[in-house]
C-alpha cells in the first residue's frame, strides 16, 4: 500500500527563545517492506542528518537566531508491504539491547502479574502475546489527554487509563520482566478505523524461534500491517520521540499538531 503522509508541528511562546535545538525523528525507517518514495522536510534553522544507535534518521535541528515561533512541516508517500508477519531487520542493535527495564518500563508488582497471568503457561508465543495486549486494553482503557510523554507503564496501569504510549509501554514492561525482548515503535497509522488517522505507537516483539521482531499494534489488538508506518524504535517513547529538543527561554509553549496519512489508491 502507498500512503501519502503530511505532518506538521508548530510551537508558539510566550517570550522570544534564544536557542534551540531539536532531534526530529520524522522521516521514515528504511527496510526491506518499506520503502519512501517521495519525502521532504521544512523547517528553520539549520539541520544536520545521522542515523542513531536504533537505526533511526534522525536529524538534528539548531536555531540560533531569537524566535517566537517554529514549524516543522513533513510530508511524502512511502509504500509499505507486510509481505510476512515477522520483520526480519538487520540493525546494529542486539535484541537484548531492548530487555532492560528503563524510567518508563520498569515494572511494579501488578505489571509482573499482569504479565504472568498472560505470558505464563503453554501454547504459541503469538497467541499468548495477543491475550497479553487484550489484557493491558482491559486494564489501560484508551482515554485521549489523561497522560503526558513523561508518564511510566507503572502510572499508567494504576491510573487504569491511557493513550497508544502507556498501552504500548506497558506492554514492553510486561514482555520484559518476563525475559522477552520488546521495543517502542512511533509512526503513522493509515487506517480503516473511523477517525484513527493519525500518529500512533505500537509494540515490536523479539520472537527467537522465529529470528524477528512481530508487530503488535497494542491499541487495536492487531498484528502492525501495511497501514503502519515505522518512524523510529527505541527502547521507549523518549528514544524514538518523533521531536524531542531543548530550548533557551521563550516560558510557556503552546504545541499544535496535525497529522494526515491516507492510502494513494483510497484503499
Amino acid at each position: 500500500m502507498q500512503v501519502r503522509i503530511s505532518h506538521r508541528t508548530t510551537y508558539r511562546y510566550q517570550s522570544p527563545v534564544k536557542y534551540t535545538a531539536q532531534t526530529l525523528r520524522l522521516t521514515p525507517r528504511r527496510d526491506g517492506e518499506q520503502h519512501t518514495l517521495a519525502w521532504s522536510i521544512q523547517a528553520p534553522g539549520r539541520r544536520a542528518e545521522q542515523v542513531d544507535a536504533h537505526g533511526n534518521i534522525t536529524h538534528l535541528l539548531t536555531l540560533e537566531e531569537p524566535h517566537r515561533e517554529i514549524s516543522i512541516v513533513v510530508s511524502g508517500i512511502v509504500e509499505i508491504t507486510r509481505a510476512r508477519d515477522v520483520l526480519r531487520e538487520q540493525g546494529t542493535l542486539s535484541p537484548l539491547a531492548y530487555l532492560a527495564p528503563t524510567p518508563l518500563t520498569g515494572a511494579s508488582e501488578g505489571l509482573v502479574a499482569l504479565a504472568r497471568d498472560h505470558l505464563e503457561g503453554d501454547g504459541p508465543s503469538r497467541q499468548r502475546l495477543y491475550g497479553l495486549a487484550r489484557g493491558v486494553c482491559a486494564r489501560v482503557r484508551y482515554q485521549p489527554g489523561t497522560t503526558t510523554v513523561e508518564d511510566s507503564a507503572c502510572a499508567a496501569l494504576e491510573r487504569g487509563e491511557g493513550v497508544c504510549q502507556d498501552q504500548a509501554h506497558v506492554l514492553i514492561a510486561c514482555c520484559r520482566a518476563m525475559g522477552i525482548p520488546a521495543r517502542y515503535v512511533s509512526g503513522y497509522l493509515c487506517s480503516a478505523h473511523a477517525g484513527e488517522t493519525a500518529s500512533h505507537a505500537w509494540v515490536e516483539v523479539w520472537l527467537p524461534e522465529l529470528q524477528g521482531w512481530h508487530g503488535i499494534d497494542v491499541t487495536h489488538v492487531e498484528p502492525a500491517g501495511a497501514g503502519h508506518c515505522r518512524l523510529a524504535v527505541g527502547r521507549d517513547y523518549l528514544d524514538a520521540a518523533p521531536v524531542r529538543g531543548v530550548r533557551r527561554g521563550g516560558g510557556p509553549e503552546v504545541m499544535d499538531v496535525s497529522v494526515t496519512a491516507a492510502s494513494v489508491d483510497g484503499q
